[in-house]
């Protein structure tokens, strides 16, 4: 049976693979050669499992969201990701890494962050197991996640604001990946999400199922049955979209539908809408879609998400998207706020703007009134309610 899972060799169909300065091959090939082994281990299997539930606060719980399903006229479940310690699922992928970095005996972690979350869980993790953290962070997205920024250095962490390009997450990964290569002997990178040299897309990817491995008993639990209808995420690099479909991958009588930033609208000039727009590049260690020009030079991306702001995608989700196992629908800025002001509206829910995508494409996807849909809410909107409040005096909300 064809898998969807990554092969092999580091690769999903013709995306993922390894491309890195030779200054990194050792490193990048010690951790390929070894990740599996540690994180299969019991070691680390008893540290994670222990710090997910007594740290993290997992399960998180699967919520039937009434109004919600009543609105859209099925039944719709949300995976609240948003009660996790730090208001996001990038606490699971951190604490995995930052274990793994500790069992390979490395010294000190760097990070990439764009909407501040993963930053915020890499600090925290740090702080917890006394280990030196230094955050690479875009300074648009300093600015617009100070929060996020002052949380970080709380926690004891560095936080380096990068001012190259467009100054978002790309940048940040640009000068992360500057410094590994500066220090890869001692330091371990903290990848956020499904992007990166093979095998950070997949390593990521297993830290992240714990969403899936949790959705499978909940809804058996609640409906008597395993498998939903739909699986519905938003997609940037695609961390929490790859945790949330990880169990249901091979199984095609789930259908996955992945809610990516259109920005502006995808013909605008404005967009984050990679798998629209881009085409087969190779960003930050991988083969995957790119939004590029002719000349292969990286076309900026443009969201009114600091963590969808990205324009590449994580490989799984560029082969899931070219084999059409999933759906892919860009979401508006205008589209993504309003299904953000709903959910506030109808279950009290405050999301994070990331997570108001995957909202968004409820209205684009015509349910039975049988469906059983599983929405993964990734994080919560505190840390968006500047954005919010100044999005709501601008249109007059």
């Amino acid at each position: 049976m064809k898998s969807f899972h990554v092969d092999q060799n580091g690769f999903y169909g013709e995306f993922g693979g390894a491309y890195i300065p030779e200054i990194l091959y050792k490193t990048v090939e010690d951790l390929k050669r070894n990740y599996l082994r540690v994180i299969e281990s019991d070691t680390f299997q008893q540290e994670f499992r222990k710090l997910l539930r007594d740290y993290a606060g997992r399960p998180s719980s699967l919520y039937l969201a009434k109004r919600l399903s009543e609105k859209y006229g099925c039944k719709i479940y949300l995976k609240r990701e948003d009660l996790n310690h730090t208001g996001a699922h990038k606490i699971n992928n951190a604490l995995g890494q930052v274990i793994l970095a500790k069992l390979l005996e490395k010294k000190r972690i760097i990070a990439e962050t764009g909407a501040g979350q993963h930053g915020v869980a890499t600090a925290t993790v740090c702080a917890l197991m006394n280990l030196p953290c230094r955050v690479y962070m875009g300074a648009t997205d300093v600015k617009r996640q100070h929060s996020n920024v002052e949380r970080m250095k709380m926690l004891g962490a560095e936080v380096f604001p990068v001012t190259s390009g467009n100054m978002t997450l790309k940048d940040a990964t640009n000068e992360a990946i500057r410094d590994w290569c500066c220090h890869p002997s001692d330091t371990f990178y903290v990848i956020g999400s499904t992007v990166g040299p093979h095998p950070y897309p997949d390593m990521v990817a297993r830290l992240q199922s714990v969403i899936s491995e949790e959705i499978k008993w909940q809804l058996k639990e609640q409906e008597g049955r395993e498998n939903p209808d739909y699986l519905i995420a938003c997609v940037g690099g695609g961390s929490n979209a790859a945790g949330t479909i990880y169990h249901y991958i091979d199984n095609e009588n789930v259908k996955i539908v992945l809610a990516e930033a259109g920005g502006k609208g995808v013909d605008s000039g404005y967009t984050a809408a990679t798998i629209q727009c881009g085409t087969l590049g190779i960003l930050h260690g991988s083969k995957t879609l790119v939004m590029q020009n002719e000349d292969g030079q990286i076309v900026e991306p443009y969201s009114i998400s600091a963590g969808l702001d990205y324009p590449g995608i994580g490989p799984i989700h560029a082969n899931l998207a070219k084999e059409h196992r999933a759906t892919v629908l860009a979401i508006n800025d205008d589209e993504a706020m309003e299904a953000a002001f709903e959910l506030t509206r109808l279950e009290g829910i405050i999301p994070a703007i990331e997570s108001a995508h995957a909202l968004g494409a409820l209205k684009k996807v015509k349910f039975e009134p049988t469906d059983v849909v599983v929405l993964t809410v990734s994080g919560r909107g505190d840390k968006d309610l500047e954005t919010y409040l100044a999005y709501n005096k601008n249109t007059n909300k």
